[in-house]
């Protein structure tokens, strides 16, 4: 059976070389893994690889690092300065989820929450974070809290089945989905949930 996840949608746009931060980080043991064989292994060296080695120091562990850490210090200076901009608010929180530091990260979202109580997106981060730290309970009363904004937010009602999912309540899952299916077929989210039914 497989795993159902839901379907947070939400960019990441800028912080995309973060998520090479997160596995290099995230990979302190010698262990052989997927990402340790990529990292320490050299690009062969015939004609195709050539072309693509950039001239200077290649990417590795220590300057992606300080690449990293000078990004995130930069990130901090900028709330600092203006600690109620929540457009940075935002991209330091995304920062710090990507860097694998989820409790510093719902910090500056729920700071952004202060400002803006119905921001949809911030309140989706939130979830997210809970849903992947498996508070599942705390992920839901989230969703709930995005419906009581939007009422026909379905991918909101689409998580609340992989929570419910997640949390071993499958009869309540496909519940969920089934209405969404019945109610929105002509829709992603009523594909969607389509899709996830015919594979449990």
């Amino acid at each position: 059976m497989k795993n159902i996840k839901p379907v947070f949608i939400y960019g990441f746009g800028l912080l995309l070389a973060i998520v090479v931060f997160w596995i290099i980080s995230s990979q302190n043991t010698t262990t052989s893994t997927p990402a340790n064989d990529i990292i320490n292994k050299q690009m062969p060296n015939d004609s195709l690889h050539k072309s693509l080695q950039m001239p200077g120091n290649q990417p590795d562990k220590a300057n992606v690092m300080a690449a990293v850490m000078k990004k995130m210090d930069s990130l901090r200076t900028e709330v600092e300065k203006t600690p109620n901009d929540t457009l940075k608010l935002k991209r330091f929180a995304q920062f710090l989820e990507a860097a694998h530091q989820p409790k510093e990260a719902l910090k500056y979202f729920d700071r952004i929450l202060k400002v803006n109580p119905k921001r949809i997106d911030i309140i989706y981060s939130e979830a997210y974070i809970n849903y992947t730290s498996r508070n599942f309970a705390e992920a839901e009363k989230l969703l709930y809290k995005i419906i009581s904004i939007d009422k026909s937010n379905l991918q909101a009602y689409y998580n609340l089945g992989a929570i419910a999912f997640s949390s071993g309540n499958k009869t309540k899952a496909k519940e969920i989905w089934t209405k969404l299916v019945k109610e929105h077929p002509n829709t992603k989210i009523g594909e969607l949930a389509q899709k996830t039914l015919s594979q449990i």
